[in-house]
């Protein structure tokens, strides 16, 4: 082997023993040792009160009441379940029938619906929507109140025109709610909707008032008053009947109705205002039935044709289209007279008028102030009872198709001819009617069949059975003449001016554009 071969085995066995030395002194030493901060555990601090108060916080922003006023308002809510008769249900297609349904004839199938209630007593007087239990079979109401007691209920009474009913359960110190004054809601402010959506018990939502004295044309009646506050809390199926608040937990209104398309919520709700419903309460607890006094007047909201046709200035007030006895007749009110306020109240809206005069019972005084060929005077006029009529149907179904005609026979067709014609103008969203006379089988008398609900007719108050008597300032005698008219103006861009003669005789000018 050769010198510098011996050298480098001997240092190769020397890194060889220190490697093996090293490796020893840490199993039997431990790994290395490194340097630890040393620690102190110190108690945390946890504070016991917020940072912000609740007084606080709602000095900065309204929504933070939104707490308080639910929990004083949602003991009062309850969820009424209403076993109904379900007479008019339909036979889906390719359902066979039962072995039973021979029975069905003499024991209608019956179904449970939902919906809400808010206790306004101690003792347990409920006020609630009208649709919710109108179908109601005997004993088939009950309650259950927040804190799970389940009570029958029984009807105490009910008023179709405003879609209000109220129930009694039995018992004593119940929970009541504080009712507020609708006529101080403004435009903007937050509320809070309490009820049962989708069998949902005590749900809360929020939002704001969106608009004041809406009329939807959601109440089948012919006395409906439609004065709603609409809001954007979140409002759906089994909502009805239940509270609106304001931020200091005060009823402002019933929930009523949605604006929809789906079945469920899109934006809009809408309420009874608590002052109409606290009224039509009070009426159904004393007398069992809402007491309505009567103008004897036929009404409509002043628009821009009509100001112009009268010369008046301003855009404002109700119009009276026309007068059908006392106790308007007596206090020498006449056609285009405009009402301006009740009782030192400015009325700008028909329904809201009809809200205001709903205030009062029959014998109730009353003050007009009313605006005639350019001057304004005051008529005190005393409300008269109007009949009570048996209820209809408080919820307008939305119809499509041209078998719809077949449901709506509301037009009076005895004295009249064989020659029956029916034309559809969706631009408008009417169908008309036409009935030869019977002097003469080629002329007809042309009415309102069917308003489709929210088209452009419908919201300007055009209804059913109304006649057309005038088109464009044209007297209509058949069809034809109505075809080529609307024709006409759909070609040239230029609106349809009408003029009516409603179902009580009053004879009324509309536009549509």
């Amino acid at each position: 082997m050769k010198f510098r071969d011996k050298v480098l085995s001997g240092i190769l066995l020397i890194l060889i023993g220190i490697m093996l030395g090293m490796i020893l002194m840490l199993f039997r030493d431990g790994p290395f040792p490194f340097d630890l901060a040393e620690v102190q555990v110190t108690e945390v601090n946890r504070s016991s009160e917020p940072a912000w108060s609740d007084e606080d916080l709602e000095k900065v922003d309204d929504r933070f009441v939104f707490k308080s006023a639910a929990k004083q308002i949602t003991p009062t809510v309850v969820y009424v379940e209403t076993i109904v008769t379900n007479r008019n249900r339909r036979r889906d297609d390719g359902e066979e029938e039962e072995e039973d349904g021979f029975w069905e004839r003499f024991l209608p199938p019956r179904a449970h619906t939902v919906g809400s209630g808010v206790l306004i007593t101690k003792d347990g007087y409920i006020l609630t929507n009208n649709h919710v239990i109108e179908d109601a079979v005997r004993d088939g109401i009950s309650v259950t109140l927040n804190d799970k007691r389940t009570f029958e209920a029984r009807v105490v009474g009910r008023d179709p025109s405003t879609d209000l009913a109220v129930l009694k359960i039995d018992g004593s110190s119940l929970p009541a709610a504080v009712i507020g004054n609708s006529d101080e809601v403004e435009v903007g402010e937050w509320v809070l909707a309490v009820g049962n959506p989708f069998r949902l018990r005590s749900t809360v939502t929020a939002g704001i008032v969106g608009a004041l004295s809406r009329d939807v044309q959601i109440i089948n009646d012919d006395y409906r008053i439609e004065s709603f506050i609409q809001t954007d809390a979140a409002i759906n199926r089994g909502n009805s009947g239940g509270a609106l608040v304001n931020t200091s937990g005060e009823l402002i209104g019933i929930n009523t109705a949605i604006a929809t398309q789906s079945g469920s919520y899109q934006g809009y709700g809408f309420a009874v205002p608590s002052n109409l419903a606290l009224k039509i309460a009070r009426d159904i607890i004393e007398f069992g039935e809402a007491k309505r006094g009567l103008l004897g007047i036929e009404i409509m909201t002043v628009n821009a044709q009509t100001a112009n046709r009268i010369g008046m200035e301003e855009i404002r007030g109700v119009i009276i289209n026309g007068v059908r006895g006392n106790p308007a007749e007596g206090a020498g009110l006449q056609p285009d007279d405009i009402i301006l306020a009740v009782n030192g109240e400015s009325v700008d809206e028909s329904n809201l008028l009809q809200e205001r005069v709903a205030m009062f019972r029959p014998d109730d005084d009353v003050t007009l102030t009313i605006w005639r060929d350019g001057r304004t005077f005051d008529r005190v006029l005393t409300l008269e009872e109007r009949a009570v009529q048996e209820p209809v149907a408080t919820q307008m179904e939305d119809l499509d198709g041209e078998d719809e005609l077949d449901r709506w026979e509301e037009i009076p067709e005895s004295g009249y001819g064989r020659g029956i014609e029916h034309q559809r103008f969706d631009t408008f969203g009417f169908t008309l009617r036409a009935l030869s006379t019977p002097e003469d089988p080629n002329l007809f008398n042309i009415y309102f069949y069917r308003i489709q609900p929210n088209s452009e007719a419908w919201n300007k108050g055009i209804r059913e059975g109304a006649e057309l008597l005038e088109l464009n300032g044209a007297e209509v005698r058949n069809m034809s003449d109505v075809e080529n008219e609307i024709s006409n103006s759909l070609k040239n861009n230029r609106s349809l001016e009408l003029k009516l003669q409603t179902t009580d005789g009053a004879i009324g000018f509309y536009k549509l554009n």
